[in-house]
């Protein structure tokens, strides 16, 4: 399964500048799978160390320094560690707090070594008494597969091409299967085994549900394993904050709304829950802004906020969406209010880098789902589950500050004067582009 950050791993392994890397992510994201890969394909040998054997603990606790501690990893895995020539792989080292302290040690003591490790949010954001090396390590952001690496992976690598080169034209040529295809993402999701049982059987949606509710289930149980590692966290909390995500994506209002996690609850009871869902990457944050104004960040209103899921296939799952909605008509958009479509270009702008926004009205008379930055500039983004494709906020901020406008829907490709419709299909590709740095540098520098 081709994974687009082997191309930001192997600028890793190439670099002169580089340093003991940590993949974060989810669980079941592929973080494993791409480090193995990167190690099977770019080097000559291997040194992997999976930290849930409890076994390989005593490596990293028992007071070795650096070039002692890669030592006794190669007497351990069987493997001669050659600098440049072996890839260390450190396996979910949430579990060993002092494996990840030791990782500025490699940094400064065996800069020669290739050192890479993986580990869960959910663990590495919470352990008392251990900091993370700041300043030290490179981190890299891992996600679900995109909507075009799913192309890929369905063995439509000439489909994501024409798409990743922004060919609207010809692409338009393949609107249905695109749009097809689109609809079965919005299903199985970027969950690897997900989507490996999906396409392994012959587009079974039921294998890809199974595996959907599984992971579900896995998250609910990690939540508990880790409360010793958080003693202020309230698990139940945890669970109740995080199975309302669904059902406030549903309401017309997407505003994420404490009293409508349980009877009575308050944001003073819940914030710290909710703050640990989004450490753990379990669910993308996206605050409010009161203008639509450069740096964004600067007004952002840290009351109001919406939550989505970090993948579209586990929101339907927990939605208990059937695939034959999702495929065959409407309802789906019309039931859950174009909630899994926002969930959808939420989870694309995030894999590509983009931190968005969405802003209301003063009196709450507009909103506009999503704001980007680009060119120096806000960008709004309005998105549209079907070819529905009224903007009226969209408009109407545009013509309050004369902003270029953005617009996502099943509609093609379109420029007009104030706005410029995106099919649903590109929406990752076509604001991934923005990210790019050579499109970030003015001419002539």
């Amino acid at each position: 399964m081709k994974r687009n950050i082997m191309t930001t791993l192997e600028a890793w392994r190439q670099s002169r500048h580089r340093r003991p890397l940590v993949l974060c992510g989810a669980r079941q994201v592929g973080k494993t799978y791409v480090l193995k890969e990167l190690g099977r394909t770019q080097y000559d040998s291997c040194a992997y160390l999976n930290l849930m054997d409890e076994h390989t603990h005593a490596v990293f606790e028992s007071g070795y320094n650096a070039k002692q501690v890669l030592e006794n990893i190669g007497v351990l895995t069987g493997t001669k560690i050659v600098p440049g020539h072996t890839l260390v792989v450190i396996d979910e080292i949430q579990e060993v707090p002092a494996a990840l302290t030791l990782m500025k040690a490699f940094a400064e003591d065996t800069p020669e070594q290739h050192i890479t490790a993986a580990g869960s949010y959910l663990g590495l954001s919470y352990h008392a008494g251990h900091s993370f090396p700041v300043g030290k390590i490179d981190s890299i952001d891992m996600y679900p597969l995109t909507f075009m690496e799913f192309l890929e992976a369905a063995g439509q690598e000439e489909l994501a091409e024409i798409v990743h080169a922004l060919d609207f034209n010809r692409a338009e040529l393949f609107a249905d299967r695109l749009e097809r295809l689109l609809r079965q993402y919005y299903f199985v999701g970027g969950m690897p085994q997900a989507v490996s049982e999906f396409l392994d059987g012959d587009n079974d949606y039921q294998a890809a549900r199974r595996v959907q509710q599984s992971l579900l289930s896995d998250y609910d149980k990690d939540f508990s394993k880790h409360k010793g590692d958080v003693p202020e966290i309230d698990v139940e909390r945890v669970r109740l904050a995080y199975r309302s995500i669904p059902s406030q994506l549903g309401r017309e209002n997407h505003k994420f709304v404490f009293g409508h996690i349980a009877s009575g609850a308050r944001r003073t009871q819940y914030e710290t829950a909710i703050q640990f869902i989004v450490d753990s990457g379990l669910a993308h944050r996206v605050y409010r802004i009161n203008k639509p104004q450069l740096p964004l960040r600067d007004y952002e209103d840290l009351s109001a906020f919406k939550l989505y899921m970090h993948d579209i296939g586990l929101l339907g799952a927990a939605m208990n969406v059937s695939a034959r909605d999702v495929l065959l008509s409407n309802k789906v958009f019309e039931e859950y209010k174009g909630a899994m479509t926002e969930q959808y270009v939420c989870q694309q702008l995030t894999a590509t880098g983009h931190a968005p926004y969405y802003w209301t009205a003063t009196r709450g008379t507009a909103e506009v789902d999503f704001i980007l930055q680009y060119n120096g500039q806000p960008a709004p983004l309005e998105v549209k589950a079907e070819e529905n494709v009224h903007a009226k906020s969209l408009r109407l901020l545009c013509a309050d500050t004369g902003l270029h406008g953005y617009r996502s829907s099943m509609k093609g490709y379109r420029e007009q004067d104030w706005l410029t419709n995106v099919p649903l299909w590109a929406v990752g590709e076509y604001f991934a582009a923005w990210n790019d740095p050579a499109n970030q540098i003015p001419e002539g520098f």
